[in-house]
């Protein structure tokens, strides 16, 4: 199962995200749970850091089985409302993953 661990501040604000371990819907190279889950966090990634201009701290694990994204603390405010809604857009897109595949991908926020 892919463990989705969403970090947020007290206000909300997301302040990182972890994705650990297979989603074993199906064999490697045909797991569509694993490749929408990926494809909707690495391109959220990828738009914020071509859109906004941020570099955030990225932790990968060499199976694939581990991403971890954390975003900087010291954002202007307009820097920061565009980073959250990219976030806010992965976070929406991995839940509607979620709900037809709740098997496979569990999603959790964690203050």
């Amino acid at each position: 199962m892919i463990q989705v661990t969403i970090e947020q501040d007290q206000s909300k604000q997301v302040r990182s995200f972890e994705m650990k371990g297979h989603a074993d819907f199906a064999e490697h190279g045909k797991d569509l749970v694993c490749a929408g889950a990926s494809a909707v966090s690495f391109g959220a990634v990828n738009a914020i850091m071509s859109l906004t201009n941020i570099t955030p701290d990225i932790q990968q694990g060499q199976d694939g089985g581990f991403f971890k994204v954390s975003f900087p603390q010291n954002l202007d405010t307009r820097t920061n409302e565009q980073v959250q809604l990219l976030v806010q857009a992965m976070i929406v897109s991995l839940q509607t993953i979620e709900h037809d595949y709740a098997q496979h991908i569990k999603i959790t926020f964690k203050k």
